[in-house]
């Protein structure tokens, strides 16, 4: 396959260029000229670099013949992100490549989602309203729409939740401040996470053109609270005072998040890290940070 990868030096989208190359399929991949790449450094002499910035998306399709179109590129909205930077890397460069795609005769478009519902934030509206967008498309082109859990692993964004609370208890500062954390989500693991969009991926070259949804998860929700007692636990921090209760919940608040599995365990795939298993691996990476 010649897949299409937006989002190629982000967490979650390197994974996927390595694994299609590990797999010899050629990876074109989508950046910004001053986009880090760091996390390709070894898999840019395999793939095929594109700053959107400084080349028109029609000449890449006017120069390969693309089968799959991967859309990794995710605004949360962090880091100072305004509204339109949220819709335009959510919303308008998915909707440009999905219309390039079927122009092209693009066999199947894949695109990451969130489990939030969309009026939960800016963020999980303008990935609704995509997701709107793509099943209205799809009429003549596979398109795929994965839902995804609360993924972590190591080396993630350190402004990630996952990722600060681990780092912050190894450092073992004198307090987190958190919400009551009676909240329920469902934390799965980065690895299980791109075995099952690369399993979307191979199956959708086989699948007839139509909307098809897929939910990625463990199936098992874990109240934060609980969360990050059994990080703490983990990292042997008996120092850090846990203030549950110290910040309110956000407006619009889902308090039990729980995905349905059914259709992505359909074509063979399992979750196989434990939480425990997983937790422990990232603790143990931020701790060899620390020491750098």
């Amino acid at each position: 396959m010649t897949v299409l990868l937006t989002g190629g030096t982000g967490y979650l989208g390197s994974k996927m260029a390595a694994l299609f190359r590990k797999s010899n399929h050629e990876v074109i991949i989508l950046k910004r000229s001053f986009s880090n790449i760091l996390r390709i450094k070894d898999l840019i002499e395999e793939c095929v670099l594109y700053d959107l910035d400084r080349v028109a998306i029609t000449d890449i399709f006017k120069i390969h013949s693309i089968d799959i179109i991967m859309h990794c590129a995710t605004d949360y909205g962090r880091k100072n992100s305004d509204s339109f930077q949220i819709v335009e890397a959510n919303l308008l460069l998915p909707l440009k490549l999905l219309e390039f795609g079927r122009k092209n005769k693009v066999k199947a478009f894949i695109n990451t989602d969130t489990i939030l519902d969309k009026g939960v934030n800016t963020y999980s509206l303008s990935k609704g309203q995509f997701k709107e967008w793509l099943l209205a498309l799809s009429s003549d082109m596979v398109c795929c729409n994965i839902a995804l859990e609360h993924f972590y692993g190591p080396g993630d964004d350190p402004t990630k939740f996952v990722s600060y609370v681990i780092s912050e208890l190894n450092k073992k500062v004198v307090s987190i401040d958190l919400t009551l954390g009676y909240q329920e989500r469902d934390f799965i693991h980065v690895d299980d996470v791109k075995e099952a969009m690369y399993s979307v991926a191979s199956q959708s070259m086989k699948l007839e053109p139509g909307f098809y949804e897929f939910e990625i998860g463990t199936g098992n929700p874990i109240s934060i609270r609980h969360f990050v007692e059994m990080i703490k636990e983990l990292s042997g921090n008996t120092i850090t005072e846990l203030k549950f209760g110290a910040i309110p919940y956000r407006e619009n608040e889902i308090m039990k998040c729980v995905s349905d599995t059914r259709a992505i365990t359909a074509l063979g795939w399992t979750s196989k890290k434990s939480l425990v298993q997983g937790l422990k691996e990232v603790i143990q990476y931020e701790k060899e940070q620390i020491k750098l």
